[in-house]
């Protein structure tokens, strides 16, 4: 599964060649061209893939099975185990 995540990342990293892509300080590389991006951390090979819709959500989904949907600021994530976290205006917490 994971090997499967991996190559789901690639194949959206590589519909990014020719987008603006660079090497931040922690040496992740991040590509994006606006509504779409992908970064790759090297030390750990494992990395993200993010789209924006017409509505401002962004869906981000890692190769280790992660997901989340934000929105200035606010949103909700659930990690591969299961657990689930939620963030808005007023208050924040997690459920298992």
């Amino acid at each position: 599964m994971r090997v499967l995540l991996m190559m789901a990342c690639m194949f959206f990293a590589s519909s990014l060649f020719g987008q603006d892509c660079v090497k931040n300080a922690r040496g992740e590389t991040v590509c994006g061209n606006g509504r779409s991006a992908a970064a790759v951390n090297p030390n750990t090979g494992r990395g993200a893939a993010a789209h924006k819709n017409s509505n401002g959500v962004t869906t981000t989904q890692t190769t280790g099975g992660g997901k989340a949907k934000t929105k200035n600021g606010m949103g909700v994530a659930q990690a591969p185990n299961g657990k689930t976290c939620a963030k808005g205006k007023y208050e924040e917490g997690c459920t298992k």
